[in-house]
Parts: structure tokens; sequence; C-alpha cells
């Protein structure tokens, strides 16, 4: 009887921090919603409030497989020479990451340049907002934030990676 209780309360447990399908709030010109992040630096970080000042495109990841879209944004940001801050995102919600994030942000700092640690921000406590704000499905692709320099939304983008989709940022940011 008592296995059966320990094992009711873990299930209710994983599935209270179950995924749930959520379509884009995002409206172009409204202000990004305020979250908090941590760099891999182990800076506390507030979003959008720390960009402030400059135009900055967000990559948000909800997946490990959002990495491939992601490292194609900045590779094609890279050999365009496109002027811009980019900063890589990974949200992850649910109370059971959050319970292992400095393992998942070890793994991360072990796969990626010191020297780029600063440009990644992990959200977990605010991982269900963003996913809510910026839609969760196709959880794979990435999903690109355009903020100006108010940190306004002017450009989104929820389909992974796409030239068209970066010919377009360019042409906002008058590149």
């Amino acid at each position: 009887m008592l296995k059966n209780v320990w094992f009711l309360l873990l299930l209710g447990a994983l599935t209270g921090c179950a995924n749930y399908d959520y379509s884009s709030q995002v409206k172009i010109g409204e202000p990004m919603i305020k979250v908090q992040g941590e760099s891999l630096e182990g800076q506390s970080k507030s979003l959008p409030d720390d960009l402030l000042g400059q135009n900055t495109l967000l990559l948000l990841g909800y997946k490990q497989d959002s990495q491939f879209d992601i490292d194609r944004w900045l590779i094609a940001l890279d050999m365009t020479q496109t002027n811009i801050s980019a900063y890589e995102i990974p949200t992850i919600q649910g109370m059971f990451p959050r319970m292992f994030s400095t393992y998942i942000d070890n793994g991360m700092r072990r796969g990626i340049p010191k020297e780029l640690w600063k440009g990644v921000i992990t959200v977990y406590a605010d991982g269900d907002r963003v996913q809510r704000f910026t839609g969760n499905q196709n959880p794979n692709n990435a999903r690109v934030i355009l903020l100006d320099s108010k940190g306004k939304i002017m450009y989104f983008y929820d389909r992974g990676f796409a030239v068209s989709a970066l010919n377009e940022i360019r042409t906002l940011l008058g590149q």
C-alpha cells in the first residue's frame, strides 16, 4: 500500500509538470514579456530589461533538437555579417528540469566554448510563461524574436530557420 502511495505521488508530480499545447500570443509592436534567467556565466538576467538600448535577437529553444535551428541562425547571422546582438535562450518548463538545472547547465557548458557562455541565458522558472507567450506547437522548432531598443517585438518567427526569415530580419535592421 505504501509503495502505491509513493508511486501515485511521483506520478502526480511528474504529470503535474506535463507540457501543454499553447498557441502563440506574440503581437508585433507589443513589449516582450518579462522573464528571469541565468547566463551560463552564472549571471542573473532579466529579459528584456537587461537587453534594452539596442536591437536584440532572441533564439529560443524548448527542446534539445531546437539547437539545430539555433546553430543555423547563428551561422547565417555570421555569414551574412548581420549586425545584431543574438542570445540563445534555452527555455525549459516544469519542476523536474528546475530540480536538475545545475546538471543541465553544466552539460551545456561542456558543449559550448566559454567565451560564448554570456550569450546563452537559460530560463527555467518562467519556462511555462515563455511557452504560453510564444506558443509551443512544433516544439523542436526554434522561436526567433527580434526586439527593438525598447524591448518591443519587431519580428517573430516560430518555424525554425529559413533564409527568407533571415532576410526579413536584415531588412528590418536596414542591412
